[in-house]
């Protein structure tokens, strides 16, 4: 990736320049990279605009102007601007808790760039930033017996790759962005490399029903493919994108009779972490390098799903027999 693949002109060169120091100099992903550049450009139309520096008064938060906003105008903004922005975010667009703090997040990394890399600021107004505190809910997932019903409904003119791409969900927990972007020359017998967050290389290990699914696919995979390094690939033979796998995840989901719950591939990979951890016996420090969680924190969400596996774990308890003698009077 480089700097003119995530470029765009409707931001300020303060901006652009930002987003250049994290692809060049942080090494992030693009993913990444694309959502801070998302989450600041509301940020700055949103302090713009509430600071009446347009000549149309008349015009929405996401229509304001921002590329000709320059190092004066960030000096300007302060902390209660940006709770003021939360507070927008909040109240005005319904974004969640964890919305909330990605772009609490991509705001503080800004202004730190400002001050500490490039010191075209003195006075960080994000320094006592707090972020808003994201409420931890169970991962939505598919039972065994439900994973077992979303299988055995994938046919089709593409078969081999559906059922392929299903299998590493269900059983590898690869993130979308994984799944899509497997090079075939990176599969080495039971090994698979995938490029995850954070652009971090990681090995995923192949069960017996991958490899044999992988190479059913590969079996009748195009000879003439665009992308010759892809792994998957569309009806027009390139590497096939995010959405189309939502699509074909949620079709799947529906003729399985499994689409009162909004099922998504990321709630695939809740469901190979939870049917690893309720089966497999699996380490929840394990659990975290086969997902490629950077902190166990993240894991630790597995940890709660099971209260049969709590209960069973306090019966197990050695003194769990032992029963009070009635003294005799």
């Amino acid at each position: 990736m480089n700097i003119w693949s995530i470029y765009d002109k409707e931001c300020p060169i303060i901006l652009n320049d930002f987003l250049a120091y994290l692809i060049n100099v942080k090494a992030k992903s693009y993913n990444t990279v694309l959502g801070y550049k998302v989450d600041l450009k509301l940020f700055l139309k949103y302090i713009k605009y509430i600071k009446n520096i347009t000549n149309n008064t008349e015009i929405t938060v996401d229509e304001v102007n921002i590329n000709d906003i320059n190092i004066e105008f960030i000096k300007s903004i302060t902390l209660y601007d940006i709770y003021s922005f939360i507070n927008y975010i909040t109240l005005e667009r319904q974004n969640s808790s964890y919305a909330r703090a990605r772009k609490t997040a991509a705001i503080r990394a800004f202004f730190n760039y400002l001050e500490t890399k490039v010191k075209l600021i003195s006075e960080n107004p994000a320094k006592e930033l707090e972020s808003p505190k994201i409420s931890k809910r169970h991962p939505v997932y598919l039972t065994l017996e439900q994973s077992k019903k979303l299988i055995n409904v994938i046919d089709g003119k593409h078969k081999e790759r559906d059922y392929a791409m299903i299998m590493l969900f269900l059983n590898c927990g690869l993130r979308l962005s994984e799944l899509v972007g497997i090079d075939i020359d990176k599969i080495k017998g039971d090994t698979l490399t995938v490029i995850g967050k954070g652009n971090k290389e990681r090995t995923v290990y192949l069960n017996q029903s991958c490899i044999e699914a992988i190479n059913r696919y590969l079996a009748v995979r195009p000879v003439d493919a665009k992308d010759e390094k892809a792994l998957f690939l569309s009806e027009r033979k390139t590497r096939i994108n995010k959405r189309t796998v939502e699509i074909i995840v949620k079709k799947y989901i529906e003729k399985a009779g499994l689409g009162n719950e909004k099922y998504t591939p990321h709630k695939l990979r809740h469901t190979a972490a939870t049917l690893m951890y309720k089966y497999g016996n699996v380490d929840i420090r394990a659990l975290q390098q086969i997902l490629g969680h950077e902190s166990v924190s993240t894991t630790q969400i597995y940890t709660h799903i099971d209260d049969e596996k709590l209960r069973m774990a306090v019966n197990a308890n050695p003194l769990s027999n032992i029963t009070v003698e009635k003294k005799e009077e």
